[in-house]
């Protein structure tokens, strides 16, 4: 328990600082948002007057207190483009992302460690360079492509969906996480190889350890020593990449909900960025970081879990 607060009050800490450094880096880069919304029309007592109404003019610390702490509370600010409350806008996306990256985390794990623990089997020959070559092949193989090909033969030639007809959560679930399910693959398959490799190489690794050869030199039952000790051994270094993965994933969809035209944050993350919505981007700048530090947080207390020798920052003796 005190490792998983010590974890949280670390979590918070960054957050102030990831949180800080972007309102700041976003206050010198965009400059006044006065500036954005009058553009190059409005005049300096324009912009003077719309800045005082919007307590622009304030101390920046003061503001980015009142921001920081409006994050918690629902109100981080209005949109420039959309003229709504940020999260208004974000809210029904992030259920949409959130929904894709827990698919796509689902099939990682469904799929690679199964098929990591039998790959593990064949250290040499042909089948190991079979199971090598499929693994390299997939890793090298970029989401959006893979989304254009699904979206070619699911949608255009099968017609098994409607491209850009995403349903919506709320009106036909099912229906939606049907759609986000080809997304969902395009997004696994790269990682599906990549965690398959780091389960095998790890599990390989323990079984030439001198435990594994006494245990079975006694008779124990080899299936029983793999799945009681040696896969509990190797799941420590894959929790963390799978930890890196799920943060991964998250990028990964700003990319892919492009080529599916599903209406989440990495969509509303590119429109606001040509938009000039630099309020919404700030928003989800800190809710991506937010994102990757809690799975980053969440990997360690997990890790801990199964080796408590791994406590962080814990007394060495």
């Amino acid at each position: 328990m005190k490792y998983a607060v010590k974890r949280i009050f670390m979590l918070l800490c960054t957050m102030v600082i990831v949180s800080f450094l972007a309102f700041a880096a976003f206050e010198l880069i965009s400059g006044s948002a006065a500036d954005t919304m009058l553009g190059t029309q409005g005049t300096a007592e324009e912009i003077a007057a719309l800045e005082e109404q919007m307590g622009l003019n304030r101390p920046f610390l003061t503001r980015y207190f009142d921001w920081f702490f409006g994050f918690f509370t629902g109100d981080i600010g209005t949109s420039l483009r959309y003229n709504q409350p940020i999260w208004q806008l974000i809210a029904p996306k992030l259920g949409v992302t959130l929904c894709l990256s827990i698919l796509s985390f689902m099939l990682i794990i469904v799929v690679s460690i199964p098929l990591g623990v039998r790959s593990s089997r064949y250290n040499t020959g042909v089948k190991d360079g079979l199971w090598s070559s499929i693994t390299q092949f997939f890793m090298a193989v970029p989401p959006f492509f893979t989304g254009v090909l699904l979206t070619w033969i699911f949608s255009i030639v099968l017609h098994w969906y409607n491209h850009g007809q995403f349903p919506g959560l709320k009106e036909n679930f099912w229906g939606s996480v049907g759609y986000l399910m080809y997304a969902a693959i395009a997004i696994a398959i790269p990682r599906i190889a990549m965690t398959m490799k780091m389960l095998r190489s790890t599990i390989q690794n323990e079984l030439s350890k001198g435990y594994v050869r006494t245990a079975i030199s006694r008779g124990n039952d080899r299936p029983k020593v793999l799945s009681r000790h040696v896969l509990k051994n190797s799941l420590v270094p894959v929790v963390t990449f799978l930890a890196q993965t799920m943060a991964e994933i998250v990028a990964a969809s700003v990319v892919v909900e492009q080529v599916f035209a599903i209406p989440g944050l990495g969509r509303l993350l590119v429109a606001s960025i040509a938009d000039r919505d630099f309020p919404v981007v700030l928003a989800l700048v800190v809710i991506l970081a937010f994102w990757v530090v809690f799975i980053g947080m969440l990997a360690d207390i997990i890790n801990q879990y199964i080796d408590p020798r791994l406590k962080l920052g814990g007394d060495r003796k």
